[in-house]
């Protein structure tokens, strides 16, 4: 895929981010930013701070220190306005986290007509049109434990995307599947990415981030430790600890190497 130009002016920009848990650091001083249609990847083993740094980005745990800017405004936790911010930041995670008493489009069809005010007619083209883009159009009228858990996940990034947002955030959401199910959740985000989605994704799935994502973000132990293009992260790292993390998921990959572009 080819590398998308970045603007000068940041969509979402994170400068600093702490977070601390009963005095342990499980951000520390994150920096990062996203350019429009920019598609950013966040590797690194379990614990290592990534779906946190994506609840903090979506306003879903209070900083220690840092700012966020979206925009170019700066938002914050304790913001009268935070559930607007959040309605530009559509988030999916690990679990589908859909409503089992309500079908696939009224699931999707909940956050337009509750969050954005649209019209009950309105909210139920858009989830339509979302559930066709992303090939459910029809699974629309099933419930939730009818469909895969590929399908279900599908369903969420739909749900995701019905307000609009500027930014798409994505916490391992194939880490819950059947691996058969992976390969269809994941062409669904290259979809995404090829339209020209912004999106912060953290995953485990190497070569997926080597394939769509225009930067790649290693974090260990809180911190962001080395960034840099696909090609340069798995072909060319510059810090030891990078290397040593692609090495063991080489190793648990029966030794092939790290994919590059």
């Amino acid at each position: 895929m080819a590398a998308r130009a970045r603007t000068h002016a940041p969509v979402l920009e994170l400068k600093g981010l702490t977070k601390r848990y009963n005095g342990r650091p499980v951000l520390d001083r994150i920096s990062l930013s996203l350019a429009e249609h920019e598609v950013v990847c966040l590797i690194g083993a379990s614990g290592s701070g990534k779906s946190t740094l994506l609840r903090c980005a979506d306003l879903l745990e209070p900083l220690d220190a840092g700012s966020i800017r979206l925009n170019g405004g700066r938002v914050a936790y304790e913001d009268r306005d935070v559930d607007a911010t959040r309605r530009k930041l559509g988030i999916v995670f690990q679990g589908f986290n859909l409503f089992p008493h309500l079908t696939v489009v009224e699931n999707v069809a909940l956050a337009p007509r509750v969050a954005l005010g649209l019209a009950p007619a309105a909210a139920v083209r858009r989830a339509k049109e979302l559930l066709k883009s992303l090939g459910l159009a029809e699974k629309a009228h099933e419930y939730p434990d009818r469909l895969s858990g590929g399908q279900q996940q599908r369903v969420a990034i739909a749900r995701a995307l019905a307000t609009e947002p500027k930014v798409l955030l994505l916490d391992e959401i194939t880490s819950a599947l059947d691996p058969v199910l992976v390969a269809e959740v994941l062409e669904t985000l290259r979809s995404l990415a090829a339209s020209g989605m912004t999106m912060l994704i953290a995953t485990h799935e190497m070569a997926f981030a080597a394939d769509v994502a225009d930067r790649i973000c290693y974090l260990e132990g809180g911190r962001l430790v080395e960034e840099g293009t696909p090609r340069r992260i798995f072909g060319a790292p510059r810090d030891a600890r990078t290397r040593e993390f692609l090495r063991r998921v080489r190793s648990i990959s029966g030794g092939r190497r790290a994919p590059g572009r």
